[in-house]
């Protein structure tokens, strides 16, 4: 059985990122911590004014005492008395994005269909035809927004607004990005249940300083669940993109997608699909297509589903680096960057 000392040297490597990477330890954040046969109990204290990386940090917390072995690991927290003048308490309302006009989700069915690639490229395709565009990585279990632009190690800032905690998001390439990614290392997992998913995710949305934006767009994670009802119905997506892959396999996963933003109890716009990996054009041949995953699949999904075929956005190997270079395709002028073009000029008409 582990020592309280040893489940202290664990809770070191959990740090602060607004704190100047001081951890919970070094901020006498540690309250308690109880090791029984079966299970690690360890309590965090907060002041009363809301932390914005709360959430993040009972995460990170759990994901230490697993990492290290304890048995049954739970992060409690308390509420500690603040001496100082009150101030406003932070309420997780929509104030932060009453400057935003349009919210649209990108989902899709199944993991793996390049979800992520396309609603990197879409916002910065929007961006140059103009629009203010805002994203945020919704995908807490596995960020890929600060890789695919380029903003990995990259840390937003945070300031207090009369008694609010605000964070402030990275802006590159035209786009104000937001990612769970940017507060976590690398190689770290969040060992998150659902809710408590949900309610950090919450706070990557509504505690963030968006300003004015014509478009926020979301990545959502894969599949439906927790996350992705939070996310309608506590921030208020308007609308979504389904994204596939054109085989007939497929199919099956797009339709429970877009079945859950139709449900009656969610009942979202959907703008319409984009088949990703259309075709396979070699980068010595711009000219050939070979159709490696089916020919036409998106069409037919979207023929079978009644919904609009947004785009087909070409398998090109500039595409793969660019997402590895943090420089998004839709930056440059080839063919894969006019798919996304043409793209974000669809979604501004609709």
């Amino acid at each position: 059985m582990m020592t309280q000392q040893e489940v202290l040297d664990l809770l070191r490597e959990v740090k602060h990122p607004a704190k100047g990477e001081k951890s919970v330890v070094d901020l006498d954040m540690v309250q308690n911590i109880e090791v029984l046969t079966d299970r690690t109990v360890v309590t965090l204290a907060f002041g009363k004014r809301r932390d914005p990386l709360a959430e993040y940090l009972i995460g990170a917390a759990r994901a230490a005492l697993v990492r290290g072995g304890c048995p049954g690991p739970e992060v409690r927290t308390v509420v500690l008395d603040d001496e100082r003048p009150a101030k406003k308490p932070l309420e997780l309302g929509k104030e932060m994005l009453s400057g935003v006009k349009h919210i649209i989700g990108i989902a899709s069915g199944k993991g793996g269909v390049g979800k992520s690639t396309v609603a990197v490229n879409l916002a910065v395709a929007l961006a140059r035809l103009g629009f203010r565009v805002g994203l945020v990585d919704a995908d807490v279990y596995g960020p890929s927004i600060p890789t695919m632009t380029g903003t990995e190690g990259d840390m937003p800032t945070a300031e207090e607004i009369d008694g609010k905690q605000e964070i402030i998001p990275l802006e590159k390439y035209g786009v104000k990005w937001m990612s769970i990614g940017y507060f976590a290392k690398r190689s770290q997992a969040l060992i998150w249940r659902g809710p408590m998913a949900s309610t950090a995710l919450k706070q990557l949305v509504l505690q963030v300083k968006w300003g004015e934006l014509d478009y926020l767009l979301i990545d959502m994670p894969p599949g439906t669940g927790d996350i992705h009802l939070s996310l309608v119905q506590d921030i208020g997506i308007e609308s979504a993109i389904i994204v596939t892959t054109p085989q007939n396999v497929a199919l099956a996963d797009v339709e429970k997608g877009v079945d859950m933003f139709r449900n009656e109890s969610i009942d979202r716009r959907i703008l319409g699909l984009v088949e990703n990996m259309a075709w396979f054009t070699p980068a010595e041949h711009p000219d050939e297509k070979y159709y490696i995953f089916g020919h036409d699949g998106g069409e037919r999904m979207a023929s079978q589903l009644g919904l609009e075929l947004l785009a087909r956005i070409p398998l090109v190997q500039g595409i793969r680096e660019s997402g590895d270079t943090g420089e998004p395709a839709s930056l440059g002028s080839g063919p894969d960057a006019l798919a996304f073009i043409d793209l974000a000029r669809k979604v501004s008409e609709l």
